[in-house]
């Protein structure tokens, strides 16, 4: 273990990388951290043993996975991202874009003093803006599945959008546009051959992609 006072953002980036992939149900392994992280697989095989060595993951030939002290690393990381994505959209109105790319560095400077005053002023909000939940709160799992799931006909209510959809070039700007938000309403108008599904919400209808379908979450 190393003093918090000691840590790198690299390695805050890392323990915040292998966190989001373990709860979006994908596999952390050293080319979807590449690909997540931009940087070649020769730095994550060097960064993750760095790690190892420090006590913040464990590996093997076929998967990463924090220890203790990396998940409560990357519990604060996380935490403060998303706090500070709430801030940034609820309070000073930025694109959800934006407020991804705006905490991406607010996540390595804030303090404990800014934390629990940006949670008391945003009311204690329990998810960020795309409705994934923030570590520490009192978050209640809805049970949601995917859109691509839904029937022809069938009502939902967007739940999520989780975080692998929220590094996909131009799609959180798509999804904002299209009303495509927790909380919103929505029915499925046709779901065509191609895998793309037609939705109707906020009086509009919105074609989503298979990828993004299968992805975001909703309540029905």
């Amino acid at each position: 273990m190393i003093p918090s006072t000691e840590r790198h953002p690299a390695f805050e980036e890392y323990c915040e990388c292998i966190f989001e992939l373990h709860e979006d149900d994908l596999d952390v392994i050293r080319a979807r951290i590449a690909e997540r992280l931009n940087v070649s697989r020769a730095s994550v095989s060097q960064m993750i043993e760095k790690m190892t060595k420090v006590g913040l993951v464990t590996s093997d030939a076929n998967n990463i996975a924090l220890t203790d002290e990396g998940l409560r690393l990357a519990n604060q990381v996380v935490r403060r991202h998303r706090l500070a994505e709430r801030f940034l959209t609820d309070i000073l109105g930025l694109s959800w874009s934006d407020a991804h790319r705006e905490a991406g560095k607010w996540e390595h400077v804030m303090s404990d003093e800014v934390e629990a005053a940006m949670n008391r002023v945003l009311g204690a909000p329990t998810t960020c803006p795309h409705g994934n939940p923030i570590p520490g709160s009192s978050y209640i799992d809805p049970e949601a599945v995917p859109l691509s799931a839904v029937s022809v006909g069938d009502r939902f209510v967007v739940s999520r959008i989780p975080e692998e959809l929220e590094f996909t070039p131009g799609l959180l700007d798509f999804l904002q546009q299209s009303c495509i938000l927790p909380g919103y309403n929505g029915e499925v108008r046709d779901k065509p051959s191609d895998g793309t599904i037609s939705v109707v919400i906020d009086g509009r209808t919105i074609d989503v992609d298979a990828f993004a379908s299968a992805r975001i979450l909703v309540t029905t």
